[in-house]
């Protein structure tokens, strides 16, 4: 679900009850409330409806990162408690009980827990519900639209597997796999399944970071290299400093001017990714030439400013194949390989693989061991290019 759709400019989440929000303090703040659809009243004409104040405030322009990121939680909690009211209004409703199992269409629930979540966790859990949603369609059409608890069986589960590792590269089979059981576990805590149909089947070790496709320094230099008409400058700057920093979308469309140090050339940030799970989430990056011309000049009247201004992951990723299509590239090239070929050239020049893991961020070693055999595999394949020679 999208924000703020329609004419309805207060619509913040459609659904029952909606999500809305409601202009308060001289236009300073926004009030948050529900507004539930309970039914029609044939006599004039007119829907039954009822509010419910959510005692919530968004700041209207928030200016600073503390003030974005209050905004950000407290939108997080109120989607929260929208889901919550949903599920209890599907309860009460006659003919649709919740602890009716069978009775609940679990695209829609998914759907629902999806948009609870965080904004880096939400884009991986509905990319793991659109996986599914493509599975239905081609495996099991009948399902396509309305799936139930009952429906669900581990032979369906093993399929799905199977059908994210012939569509995924690398680790993306496990992650979408990985976030899918997440909303499964979630359903069954919530007796909206029984038992987990996700249990005991697992997804094949493709921790060979090669099996995602990565850019050499050559290509590199041949993607920065290929300019074409329409194309958006803030995106080629996003993907360079990913390429030669390592660091990860989500935490770039974060970056501001005031974690740049300037004087002693180093930027210093939290990961979005393991900032709740991992005390490892600071990272500190230093700066050479070339990536504090990517930033730009220091602005000490806008330190809280963003450095980047990108559009939304598909734009990006719509954008990024396009770019590489244009520069002659063969390679199924996502964001999240910038960060991969950062890697795995650090360690082919050499560099030490605790640098390397501090760079990335990883909150342990066995992470940056996945870029190892990747640079081993590319020295193994090096050699296995050079030709037959028979010396006899």
């Amino acid at each position: 679900m999208s924000e703020t759709r329609g004419k309805n400019k207060n619509l913040i989440e459609a659904g029952n009850p909606r999500l809305l929000k409601k202009e308060v303090k001289g236009g300073t703040e926004y009030s948050l409330y529900l507004e539930y659809q309970l039914g029609y009243n044939r006599d004039n004409g007119t829907s039954i409806r009822k509010k419910e104040s959510l005692s919530l405030y968004l700041i209207a322009n928030p200016r600073t990162p503390v003030e974005r990121q209050q905004n950000k939680e407290t939108l997080a909690l109120a989607k929260k408690i929208q889901f919550e009211r949903s599920q209890e209004l599907l309860e009460d409703k006659e003919g649709y009980r919740l602890k009716k199992k069978d009775a609940v269409n679990l695209l829609d629930y998914f759907e629902q827990f999806a948009q609870t979540a965080n904004v880096a966790d939400r884009l991986v859990l509905v990319g793991a519900l659109n996986n599914f949603k493509d599975f239905l369609g081609k495996k099991y059409p009948q399902y396509a639209n309305w799936i139930e608890a009952k429906n669900l069986t581990k032979e369906m589960m093993q399929k799905f597997v199977e059908y994210l590792v012939d569509n995924h590269k690398g680790q993306g089979a496990e992650t979408y796999y990985k976030r899918f059981k997440r909303m499964i576990n979630y359903a069954v805590e919530q007796e909206v399944i029984a038992k987990s149909p996700c249990k005991g089947i697992t997804t094949p070790k493709l921790d060979d970071i090669l099996a995602k496709d990565i850019l050499s320094s050559q290509e590199l230099k041949k993607l920065f290299a290929t300019h074409y008409p329409g194309e958006n400058p803030e995106i080629r700057r996003a993907f360079a400093m990913t390429c030669l920093s390592g660091i990860r979308r989500c935490d770039i469309v974060n970056l501001t001017y005031s974690e740049v140090d300037y004087a002693n050339k180093v930027l210093k940030f939290r990961q979005s990714k393991t900032q709740k799970h991992s005390s490892s989430s600071g990272v500190t990056i230093p700066l050479n030439d070339t990536l504090l011309n990517i930033i730009g000049e220091k602005k000490e009247d806008a330190k809280d400013d963003y450095i980047f201004h990108i559009p939304s992951d598909t734009m990006c990723l719509k954008a990024l194949r396009h770019w590489t299509k244009k520069a002659g590239i063969d390679k199924h090239i996502t964001w999240h390989c910038g960060r991969h070929s950062f890697g795995t050239q650090l360690l082919t020049n050499g560099a030490n693989i605790k640098v390397v893991s501090s760079l990335l961020g990883h909150s342990s070693l066995r992470f940056t061991e996945i870029y190892v055999r990747a640079v081993d595999e590319e020295k193994k394949k090096a050699i296995d290019s050079l030709p037959s020679i028979d010396i006899i």
